[in-house]
């Protein structure tokens, strides 16, 4: 009976492990798509007020 108990607390701790290396790489994984999105977004948003700048065109009501 006491081996029973330490390998099931010993499979439980193995799935914890497994599961939480799965979790903290997607949560890594997601960060950093969201780091790069956020620079190409600012890349962007710069080039067009820069490019944008000498074509103002004002809307007149």
């Amino acid at each position: 009976m006491f081996w029973k108990i330490v390998g099931g607390l010993l499979l439980a701790w193995v799935a914890f492990m497994v599961i939480g290396s799965i979790v903290g790489f997607l949560v890594k994984a997601v960060f950093w798509i969201a780091v790069i999105g956020g620079a190409v977004f600012l890349g962007t948003a710069a080039y067009g007020a820069i490019k944008g700048r000498g074509n103002s065109k004002q809307i007149r009501s």
